[in-house]
């Protein structure tokens, strides 16, 4: 009998010493968490309360970082906005002057520094920006009147890219270019910088790719960027219309 009798005082201590399977720790744990929601006098053990509501305080804080989009903005806004370093824009100087000649640009030839969408233009201060954005500056004033809509400017030019790099040119032509104003015929940029030029007068217009050509396979352009001209306004002429019969032309002198 006494034997009997100290065997089951043994076994309650043994079964103590046994670990809860997972499905009974899962059930404490919703048992516990049921207890610290409803606070159940008595229901949950220290251990218990504290793994709750510390599980509970992590998934309620990454909800919230989750939820609320404006905390990544300043990360990535970070990038786009953060100025240039003044060591970087030096280098890019220094990289642009380069490649300006191997292109055989103009020793004075303006340099752009791209930093994302943004575009430097790098002028000496002679140069002039209009609130439309053209950049420009008389090399030389010529004398008379400035052209008119329905007159007809016969000018030389040189065309560049951003790089120096010559695209287009009436010298190597043979003939300048003649062309009436008021009809569209002009890039917006070139017509705006004519427009105030007299004959004899030569310009170099730096044009922003909202006053530029269009661009595509027809076109010399074949990106969105910053396009030079150094123009040459030679005369200004006179226009009339005629009418011969059923023909109809104008002749400008």
């Amino acid at each position: 009998m006494e034997l009997v009798s100290s065997s089951r005082s043994i076994l309650p201590s043994c079964n103590r010493l046994v670990a809860p399977s997972r499905t009974a720790a899962k059930r404490d744990g919703k048992r516990g968490l049921v207890c610290v929601l409803r606070g159940e006098p008595g229901g949950c053990s220290t251990e218990q309360k504290g793994a709750v509501e510390g599980r509970i305080r992590r998934r309620a804080a990454l909800t919230l970082l989750l939820a609320t989009p404006a905390l990544s903005v300043p990360f990535s806004a970070h990038g786009k906005t953060k100025g240039m370093n003044p060591y970087d824009e030096r280098r890019l100087l220094q990289q642009n002057k380069k490649i300006q000649e191997a292109n055989r640009a103009p020793d004075d030839f303006p340099s752009f520094i791209r930093e994302g969408f943004q575009v430097k233009v790098v002028t000496p201060e002679n140069y002039i920006t209009r609130e439309s954005g053209l950049i420009y500056e008389d090399v030389k004033i010529g004398t008379g009147d400035c052209p008119q809509d329905g007159q007809q400017v016969i000018f030389h030019y040189v065309g560049y890219n951003e790089s120096g790099r010559r695209i287009d040119s009436t010298y190597i032509q043979g003939s300048p270019a003649k062309i009436r104003l008021g009809n569209k015929s002009l890039v917006p940029g070139f017509e705006e910088g004519i427009r105030d030029m007299k004959p004899g007068g030569k310009r170099r217009l730096i044009i922003p790719p909202e006053l530029g050509p269009p661009v595509g396979p027809s076109t010399f352009f074949s990106a969105k960027q910053f396009e030079v001209f150094d123009v040459e306004l030679l005369s200004v002429e006179d226009c009339q219309r005629r009418t011969i019969g059923f023909y109809s032309d104008v002749v400008c002198s």
